[in-house]
């Protein structure tokens, strides 16, 4: 079976970190993720989902986002106490997207999406970007986030935000207690994996590239997102089962939220998400594809599209 995204896989030996929770190597991940990304300061966070979720919390805003998103999205932004509003915006997908904009500052979700000096090419120094590490994301781990700015007074709040509301210290009891907060950090387990597909990050882009540039020439698309390869089909249903028969995996990201009525009470029309969200799949597009399979799978597509 060809399989929809491609996991590494690593043994961690605990003992050699200095502590299994939240160790130096967090510590060290963080400052690896900013100088790759171009920024100052950066605080771990043990899912993008509460990195978004502490981001807006009690901001009481209301936040317009792509009804095409995962739920997880959806449910950081309402249970931070803030309202959604649906937008029919489906060319985020794969990419960073504006995830809302105060007077003074923006926060950028970028969970599907990691390039170098990103931070300095897509936001200001007072902006917040976060990025995810779930397995399957372009740095995966064992789940897990990040929050990056220049601005080290947001970066401090969240590093004792999601260490329980304390100032780090080695010795749990000599810890500070500044206020209620969360148990939200990222271990040291998630931290190792991330930086062991951090450092190979080159190199995937690199073939994600070929692939992406083979599938879009064969298929006649544009595609340009390294995290997935979406294509539209009449019958979607049919089409990722017969891909199946034919030992290829298919996907689909995502449907329309505006249509679920646990996030939307009152029935309103987002053409462009409600025809992605019942056209749309991914194939299969990872780093360790090969030739033939890549031409494989450009010609069921053809075939069947």
């Amino acid at each position: 079976m060809i399989n929809l995204f491609h996991i590494n896989h690593y043994n961690i030996d605990t003992s050699k970190f200095d502590h299994v929770l939240n160790g130096s190597i967090v510590s060290d991940f963080e400052k690896e993720f900013c100088k790759y990304v171009g920024a100052d300061y950066a605080c771990g966070v043990n899912s993008a989902t509460n990195a978004i979720f502490l981001s807006l919390l009690g901001k009481e805003q209301t936040v317009s986002i792509p009804s095409i998103i995962p739920y997880v999205v959806l449910n950081a932004i309402t249970l931070g106490g803030n309202n959604i509003r649906f937008t029919d915006d489906v060319d985020w997908v794969g990419d960073s997207y504006i995830l809302h904009r105060f007077e003074d500052y923006k926060i950028i979700d970028s969970a599907q999406k990691v390039e170098r000096d990103q931070f300095k090419k897509e936001a200001n120094p007072e902006d917040l970007m976060i990025f995810s590490f779930y397995p399957t994301k372009p740095v995966g781990s064992i789940d897990g986030g990040m929050i990056v700015s220049n601005d080290k007074s947001k970066i401090d709040w969240f590093k004792s935000a999601v260490l329980n509301g304390t100032v780090f210290s080695k010795n749990n009891w000599e810890r500070e207690i500044l206020f209620p907060g969360w148990k939200s950090y990222l271990s040291s387990s998630q931290a190792f994996i991330a930086q062991k597909n951090l450092e190979k990050l080159e190199d995937k882009n690199a073939k994600l590239d070929r692939i992406r540039s083979q599938y879009n020439l064969e298929l006649g698309l544009e595609n340009t997102s390294r995290h997935l390869y979406r294509i539209c089909t009449e019958n979607r249903d049919e089409f990722i089962k017969k891909m199946r028969s034919r030992k290829i995996t298919c996907g689909i990201h995502y449907k329309p939220m505006h249509l679920n009525k646990t996030y939307c009470k009152d029935r309103i029309v987002l053409e462009r998400s409600e025809e992605e969200g019942s056209k749309t799949v991914s194939i299969p597009f990872h780093e360790m594809l090969t030739d033939s399979e890549v031409s494989y799978i450009i010609k069921c597509c053809k075939e069947l599209l």
